[in-house]
């Protein structure tokens, strides 16, 4: 791609002055691929403009590593959208260099979706192909989603019965680490578990993982 219409992109969604150029703008310069549109992609996510910041997050998934590379060196933690909007990003990545910000992000953001993002991301991050560095990883995403299991956003614990699913997936059935996901997915099946759709996510969990 020429380096002038890229530009002329990135100008555009700059310069946009109504929604809907913005919009349309965005569109073009995610479609590109291109790593230099990264991180004028990322200003998008703090506008407050969610069609162009969805947009923005396939274009940034497009991109690939090295928009990973730009959220973890130049996420603004002072913006609430931005932040729930990068959480998406890195989910969709599975690049296991985010696992320490999704872990940050589940534990102490006072956003209920970036810490739902988050616990989504851990779920599905792609661990390490060394054993030890894998067995490690995966003990830290235990560990912070059996954590967030209680948190009081409804909408997180949602995302983290997901999450523990996808991680049991890849444990043996007899481990202890299968035992801690069965545990905490279960008190989230249990009537204690206040809304109906946690718990029947739960119970769905459960089902699919005895079932396996």
């Amino acid at each position: 791609m020429a380096m002038t219409q890229l530009n002329h992109w990135i100008d555009a969604v700059r310069e946009a002055d109504s929604p809907e150029e913005l919009i349309r703008s965005t569109s073009q310069l995610a479609s590109s691929g291109h790593p230099d549109a990264a991180p004028c992609l990322m200003e998008v996510l703090s506008y407050n403009n969610p069609v162009a910041a969805a947009l923005a997050v396939d274009g940034l998934v497009r991109i690939g590593t090295p928009a990973v590379d730009l959220i973890l060196k130049g996420m603004d933690p002072r913006n609430y959208g931005a932040r729930a909007w990068a959480m998406q990003v890195l989910a969709r990545l599975h690049d296991v260099r985010g696992l320490a910000l999704l872990e940050r992000a589940l534990s102490n953001d006072i956003g209920p979706s970036v810490r739902r993002g988050a616990a989504r991301g851990l779920g599905e991050l792609v661990l390490d192909q060394d054993p030890t560095a894998r067995a490690l990883q995966l003990e830290r995403c235990l560990q912070a989603l059996i954590r967030a299991a209680c948190d009081e956003e409804w909408i997180v614990r949602y995302a983290v019965v997901f999450a523990l699913e996808q991680r049991a997936k890849q444990l043996n059935k007899g481990s202890g680490e299968f035992e801690r996901v069965s545990t905490a997915l279960q008190q989230r099946a249990d009537p204690g578990e206040s809304v109906d759709v946690v718990r029947r996510r739960a119970r769905l969990a459960l089902q699919r993982l005895q079932a396996a």
